[in-house]
């Protein structure tokens, strides 16, 4: 897949608004996905299931998402992805209409099931269009924002949800995030250009990534990472209240404070990967498997579990941005199969953590997602260590 600009061409407003409409796309549907861990208490309380049944909310779309990420670009071929984007933005609004009037757990995992269809499809897609559309000077930037939209919310879409939730209900708010869904379908139907694929993907490109070790080590950071990080986090609102003994009230205004942390970890991740992309991946994991492992031991109490929550987040946000950065630079030829398919491991990576972290919750203890997720995390740099092409 080629730019939309050429190098040597100015970058309008117009541009740039349609490279912030798509990391706002990036933001709704990533809202969508983790509202749930937010909620998972009084979602879980309400329907009358357990927290680690109630962790199938991630599970679910992580699943569906792994599958439709590497076969919606074989499947849409030359289509405008303009057009494809609205439409996956339009079903994200429909499935949230139906978890919003869900009358049991039965229709709400149905709804989640749309959700992910969403999810895969769009972020698929998402990552090669806003480099497509600016010169090459600016991919960099243009990919940050891509990515900080996914970050961005944690910072504000999470903990808003969570928060609307806890002053009305549940459904709510998935019925807001449903309503932002819309405004996002007409800014980009109103901003982005015509973006058909100049050479669409098939699928025995997918698995041809793999002979590229950059990218297939790339692939394997993003899945130890992002299980490692999901089998701990989806149940982080418990982790808070049981281990370090948070509030219920506070957990809205922390995971904020988690969110705004992760978006300083995105451009510091960016800043170090266009130095050592290898170095910045590894140190990554490395920090992250260090505050899962001691906050069982350090986080038993509200501040000390506060500090290191923040630290968490600083680190995750990282991961993406990183990640991302070093496929484009191992697969320059193939970015959209490369994304498509970092993008299905990066939903199963989803599925798989939130539901093997479900498992150890109700069998073991709380505490034991985060050590089984510190372990994860740890496996990365070792993984990129001994990948020396770059």
């Amino acid at each position: 897949m080629t730019t939309t600009a050429h190098p040597d061409e100015r970058v309008s407003l117009k541009t740039w608004l349609g490279v912030v409409a798509v990391a706002v796309g990036t933001f709704s549907v990533v809202t969508v996905e983790q509202l749930p861990v937010g909620l998972l208490t009084s979602i879980g309380g309400d329907l009358g299931v357990s927290e680690g049944t109630a962790g199938l909310m991630v599970t679910v779309p992580g699943l569906v998402a792994s599958a439709v990420a590497p076969l919606l670009p074989v499947a849409i071929r030359r289509l405008d992805r303009r057009v494809v984007l609205i439409g996956l933005l339009g079903l994200m609004v429909l499935a949230n209409a139906l978890s919003a009037f869900a009358p049991g757990f039965a229709v709400l995992l149905a709804s989640r099931f749309l959700v992910g269809i969403s999810i895969g499809g769009f972020w698929a897609l998402a990552a090669g269009i806003a480099v497509r559309l600016v010169p090459d000077r600016h991919v960099p930037r243009a990919t940050s924002l891509a990515f900080g939209g996914a970050t961005a919310a944690n910072v504000l879409g999470v903990p808003a949800g969570t928060l609307i939730g806890g002053l009305t209900d549940w459904r709510v708010a998935f019925a807001a995030v449903g309503a932002l869904g819309l405004l996002v379908v007409a800014g980009l139907w109103l901003l982005l250009p015509r973006l058909p694929a100049t050479e669409p993907v098939r699928l025995r490109e997918l698995p041809l990534q793999f002979r590229n070790p950059v990218v297939r080590t790339a692939v394997l950071s993003t899945f130890l990472l992002v299980s490692g990080h999901f089998a701990a986090f989806t149940f982080v609102s418990p982790i808070l209240q049981d281990i370090s003994g948070v509030s219920e009230s506070l957990i809205s205004p922390l995971l904020l404070a988690f969110g705004v942390a992760g978006v300083v970890g995105t451009f510091i991740a960016g800043a170090g990967a266009s130095r050592d992309i290898r170095k910045t991946i590894i140190m990554l994991g490395v920090a992250l498997a260090a505050i899962l492992a001691l906050f069982p031991l350090l986080g038993g109490s509200p501040l000390t579990g506060s500090a290191l929550l923040i630290l968490w987040g600083l680190v995750f946000g990282g991961v993406p941005v990183a990640v991302q950065t070093w496929i484009f630079k191992g697969a320059p030829d193939a970015t959209e199969a490369a994304t498509a398919l970092n993008t299905s491991v990066f939903n199963l990576a989803i599925a798989l953590g939130a539901l093997l972290g479900g498992v150890v919750a109700d069998v073991v203890a709380i505490t034991g997602v985060l050590w089984f997720g510190a372990l994860l995390t740890l496996l990365t740099s070792l993984a990129v260590w001994r990948t020396r092409s770059e």
